[in-house]
């Protein structure tokens, strides 16, 4: 039997998706949860490995066990084992074909930034803050730069190993609710890092310390280095996989912090 699972977690506890010696892992935890409810040792797969303190509001997995389990025990069973930041929010049964990874067709993030004088304490790690003033206008129009199918060489990071930097981004917004910043971005697949390097490039435009056209530029030179620094991975969420409708696996339409994610 294959299960998916959409899975929802804070980062700010982990040192990311995967499983590491030196450090505990959401992986780890989830693996340890499902094999108590399956009987048996479980491997998860997931769509997109996170880094550390990295969120995700519906990280998709899957993982295949021998037996059947009702969906009760997924829901209830293993968020029993599971820490309380950490939590599966649906579980469907999959057929073969099925992979959280190599079936996903597209995956969504959502980067939320805290734009004011002092920094949040209630929202903490949940949240990048940012002081200076962010010209939403300016960020936006340098988002469209970032569109279609291309090199983002610029926007990847010296330990990324993907085969290829060649990568297809279909949708990007930046808004703004009162003090929040919202970048909303979609693509096939992300490089590593390659969402917070985007934003860190957004926020040099939002400052007007450089124009729109700097992305542009920036994205031509298809060199790292010449590219703003990484932006605090505080505030990055995994909001979304999409799969073939042929799945039929649960939506979920709405963003963290209880704001909609329109596209």
């Amino acid at each position: 039997m294959r299960i998916a699972l959409g899975v929802e977690y804070s980062g700010e506890n982990y040192c990311g998706w995967q499983r590491q010696k030196h450090s505990p892992s959401v992986q780890e935890n989830l693996e340890k949860a499902l094999s108590q409810i399956a009987d048996q040792p479980i491997q998860v797969f997931c769509a997109g490995r996170t880094d550390t303190g990295v969120h995700a509001t519906n990280q998709v997995i899957h993982f295949e066990m021998t037996g059947s389990r009702p969906q009760t025990a997924w829901l209830r069973g293993a968020n029993n084992y599971l820490p309380k930041d950490i939590s599966i929010i649906w579980a469907k049964e999959v057929n073969d074909d099925f992979h959280a990874r190599f079936s996903a067709i597209y995956r969504s993030y959502r980067y939320i930034i805290q734009n004011t004088e002092s920094p949040t304490a209630t929202l903490s790690r949940k949240v990048t803050w940012h002081r200076r003033s962010l010209n939403i206008e300016m960020m936006q129009q340098a988002s469209k730069y970032l569109l279609g199918k291309q090199d983002f060489s610029s926007f990847r990071a010296s330990s990324c190993q993907a085969n290829t930097s060649i990568r297809t981004i279909k949708y990007v917004n930046v808004s703004r609710v009162n003090e929040l910043v919202f970048i909303d971005i979609k693509a096939n697949a992300f490089l590593h890092h390659m969402v917070r390097n985007i934003v860190g490039c957004l926020l040099r435009v939002g400052e007007e310390r450089e124009p729109p056209g700097f992305v542009k530029n920036i994205i031509a030179k298809k060199d790292r280095t010449k590219a703003p620094d990484t932006a605090s991975p505080h505030g990055l969420y995994l909001v979304n996989v999409e799969y073939p409708e042929a799945f039929n696996l649960p939506l979920v339409k709405s963003g963290p912090l209880g704001y909609a994610i329109f596209e």
